[in-house]
């Protein structure tokens, strides 16, 4: 769809979830990070720093920007590519909200040295959440319930990648009370996916860490031990994001966590530690997996490697965002034509947890805002599963 033909993108002015999405859950994120370590003076007042520039002030250049300056992901230079120079000086709630909240995790990764050389370089600040996710015992608990699994596996294990989302750290950290989940799939495209699972490859861009990232890896086990798929390639965040994106580092975790575990779970992980082993599941953190733009801006080697694809799943919310444009489209507004731009088959199971949406039935949007009014967008108690089988090359 041309761009003068789609609806304004959003802003942090938008409307009222993400303006307290900056002005409460980014507040709440620096204040559990700043107590998840034993932090010294510098990292907290950077972190007050940051606490009071991205609530109070404008948006300010990275540390060292200078022209071409050299570094790690996410370095200065890639900013600027990225619409940094234009969002120098205004306020964090004036400029595109997918383009805010990417800046702010990455002024985080600044406030506590991840990218710095010393002795903080490279610790996710947010892996005790991760961790304590992952060790919980509500995993034990879905971990032991592969030993029951019916003959219906397709569609109890792409299921379970779908609701995983649930966990979402990010999305629980600042939020007063979660309220009981209702299991409703408002668009359901699953009839879709099968039979684009032909022996080919798969790629799945991951989204959290944890409880998530978890049945993503069992259903990826499943693809390739009944020759759904030959191979895939699962794409994780290249540095800490959103809180509880995935890394390779939690790949890692998730995948020591279902060889230790007992009965079925520990098959699924010996299947992936093997795919690791021989080329069959390849895990990929491309830059442009943290970049604060819509994956229709992506570079061409990303495209490329989703062109080659079988099907390309994306996982989660802010990979929704990313996919179909975060702009308030009116719910109706066919996902075919929002994704026509993507260069191959392409899949999205999305726990609902912003106002972007596409692809319902005008009965569908109807019977939700009556029941609901705009808390279904954003709640996390309804889901999608949708799919666009002809998805192509144009751009």
């Amino acid at each position: 769809m041309p761009d003068s033909a789609a609806p304004p993108v959003i802003l942090g002015t938008t409307g009222p979830f993400p303006h307290s999405v900056l002005a409460e859950r980014h507040p709440a994120i620096i204040r559990q990070v700043r107590d998840a370590f034993p932090y010294g003076p510098e990292q907290h007042h950077a972190l007050d720093a940051l606490l009071h520039n991205c609530t109070e002030g404008a948006i300010e250049p990275l540390p060292g920007d200078t022209p071409g300056a050299p570094g790690a992901p996410g370095a200065p230079g890639d900013w600027r590519g990225w619409g940094l120079d234009a969002h120098v000086g205004r306020s964090w709630f004036d400029v595109p909200w997918l383009w805010s909240e990417s800046w702010f995790y990455r002024r985080l990764l600044d406030a506590v040295g991840y990218f710095a050389p010393g002795p903080w370089q490279g610790i996710d600040p947010f892996r005790p959440f991760k961790l304590a996710e992952l060790d919980a015992k509500e995993t034990d608990e879905e971990l032991a319930a592969l030993d029951g699994l019916a003959g219906d596996a397709d569609r109890a294990l792409l299921h379970g990648s779908l609701w995983g989302n649930r966990a979402d750290l990010g999305f629980r950290l600042s939020a007063a009370e979660s309220g009981a989940a209702v299991d409703a799939l408002v668009a359901d495209d699953s009839a879709a996916l099968w039979p684009l699972l032909h022996g080919g490859t798969l790629c799945l861009v991951a989204d959290n860490a944890g409880r998530e990232l978890v049945p993503d890896l069992l259903l990826i086990a499943h693809l390739l031990d009944t020759g759904r798929v030959a191979r895939a390639v699962l794409h994780v965040k290249p540095y800490p994001y959103y809180v509880s994106d995935a890394t390779t580092a939690d790949v890692l975790d998730a995948l020591r966590r279902l060889t230790a575990a007992p009965g079925a779970a520990a098959g699924y992980g010996r299947t992936l530690w093997s795919a690791m082993a021989d080329g069959r599941l390849v895990v990929r953190a491309h830059p442009f997996s943290c970049a604060p733009l819509p994956y229709a801006e992506m570079p061409g080697d990303l495209r490329a490697d989703f062109a080659s694809a079988a099907l390309t799943i994306f996982k989660g919310d802010l990979n929704y965002r990313r996919l179909v444009g975060d702009r308030l489209w009116p719910p109706t507004t066919p996902f075919a034509d929002v994704t026509a731009w993507f260069p191959g088959p392409v899949a999205a199971l999305r726990t609902l947890k912003s106002d972007v949406i596409t692809g319902l039935s005008a009965d569908t949007e109807a019977a939700l805002d009556a029941a609901e009014g705009e808390r279904w967008r954003t709640a996390g108690t309804h889901a999608l599963i949708q799919v666009n089988p002809a998805a192509s090359a144009a751009t």
